[in-house]
């Protein structure tokens, strides 16, 4: 059993499917009580749109301290685009204090005009850490994956970033440590090599 958060701005329908499709069973959670009631191995963190809402939903709802607890415990936990950059302590996008789990920040690219921002399609992702449990039948040196975002995630620990993309320099494509990940790309946007990161975290919470 995986839990959802559905934080009312994200996309709950694509992620739940992708994992439906790897075999995994779903619950969607909106409150700490649901998450509990649930039973869940493994809990989602998906989101899309403008983090301030994201990081509001999850504190109105209390579901920011599940969150934390939660990774603190290091269960299998997995945040994708949104539900990644939550997770830190800052992000230029509005101004925004994050849950504050990982030190670092969240930035906006700077880069020459030729790269347009957002960052929108496909791009190379290589795993840093390609023996991670999130990185099994991936190839470590590179696999494509689709992109949609203005902002990256900036840690203060090199040790966390489990996938690293150039998008005229290079970025946190994904983070990992013990069974806790993250996504900056969207894994149910990204075909084949996508339904396999939901498999290989399944594989996790199993």
């Amino acid at each position: 059993m995986i839990a959802v958060i559905d934080t009312g701005i994200c996309n709950l329908r694509s992620v739940t499917k992708a994992l439906e499709a790897v075999g995994a069973s779903i619950r969607v959670v909106r409150s700490p009580a649901e998450v509990a009631a649930a039973g869940a191995a493994g809990l989602v963190l998906p989101g899309v749109g403008a983090l301030r809402d994201c990081v509001a939903s999850l504190r109105a709802s209390r579901l920011d301290a599940t969150v934390r607890d939660w990774i603190g415990a290091d269960r299998p936990f997995l945040g994708v685009c949104l539900g990644m950059q939550a997770l830190f302590e800052h992000s230029e996008e509005g101004n925004v204090t994050g849950l504050g789990v990982f030190p670092g920040r969240v930035v906006r690219f700077r880069r020459p005009p030729e790269f347009k921002i957002p960052h929108m399609g496909w791009n190379t992702v290589r795993f840093t850490q390609p023996r991670s449990p999130l990185a099994v039948q991936l190839a470590p040196d590179g696999e494509a994956f689709y992109f949609v975002h203005s902002f990256y995630c900036r840690p203060d620990d090199p040790a966390l970033v489990l996938a690293a993309c150039d998008y005229g320099g290079e970025f946190c494509a994904a983070i990992g440590r013990g069974r806790v990940f993250a996504t900056q790309f969207h894994p149910e946007k990204s075909q084949a090599k996508g339904l396999q990161i939901y498999r290989n975290f399944a594989a996790v919470a199993a």
